[in-house]
């Protein structure tokens, strides 16, 4: 976990993620991104010595009854933070009544739709997502091929409709380092019981980038150093 700490703090450093006096909302989807960033997050709140107050909010998707927030509870519990499990119908509108044949995209609107609106009812200013290297990495490159674009999301986004920040303090930890973390932290992270799971465009990049990865040590690093240099979105040095 001090590996995933230090990135944290680069991140922080780099793009002034945290600040005192912040009100911070974490999206914890149960998985092992959010579990990390809950953890990291209440470390670091305790490393940099600021005065902000961290909430976890997850967004029950309708999905699955049997689910259980255990290991959530468990790590709010320990660090004394707020949890809220809001139970919600998206899973049965995308997947029943509209039937999206690319739900991502209105999935991910509608959670953080969700997230957003109880952060703004308990008086947070930021929001935080799980975000890792790799997810920038996929996201850089399905922008690329799918769409002919140089774009990503930015480690941190301000949304004037809403006077939220919205904030990705493990951008620069990679996902293989976060599978550490958690298995050191005894954790297990909650099965994803989306039915579109492992079936979509960016599971097809990220086994691409695995390939490539394989045969060049270096692919990853430099398509992540050319997002660097490009600027775009926030991502200038």
């Amino acid at each position: 976990m001090q590996n995933i700490i230090g990135k944290m703090v680069k991140a922080n450093k780099e793009f002034k993620l945290i600040e005192n006096g912040d009100v911070i909302a974490v999206g914890v989807s149960g998985g092992k991104d959010s579990l990390v960033l809950l953890e990291g997050l209440c470390r670091l709140k305790k490393f940099l010595k600021y005065d902000i107050s961290i909430i976890a909010i997850t967004v029950d998707m309708g999905l699955d009854s049997s689910v259980q927030y255990d290991v959530v509870y468990n790590i709010c519990s320990r660090y004394d933070v707020c949890y809220i499990v809001e139970k919600t119908n998206i899973g049965n509108l995308i997947f029943n009544v509209r039937k999206e044949a690319r739900p991502c995209s209105l999935c991910s609107k509608m959670r953080k739709g969700v997230i957003n609106s109880i952060a703004k009812k308990k008086g947070c200013n930021k929001v935080a997502f799980g975000h890792n290297f790799d997810d920038v990495i996929e996201t850089f490159i399905m922008n690329l091929f799918a769409e002919g674009r140089i774009a990503c999301f930015s480690p941190i986004t301000y949304f004037s409709d809403n006077d939220l920040y919205l904030i990705r303090p493990l951008v620069f930890a990679p996902e293989y380092c976060i599978k550490k973390a958690l298995k050191s932290l005894n954790l297990t992270a909650i099965k994803n019981s989306c039915p579109a799971d492992g079936n979509t465009y960016r599971q097809v990049i990220k086994n691409f980038l695995t390939q490539q990865q394989l045969k060049d040590s270096g692919f990853k690093c430099r398509i992540f150093t050319a997002l660097r240099s490009s600027g775009v979105n926030g991502w200038g040095r």
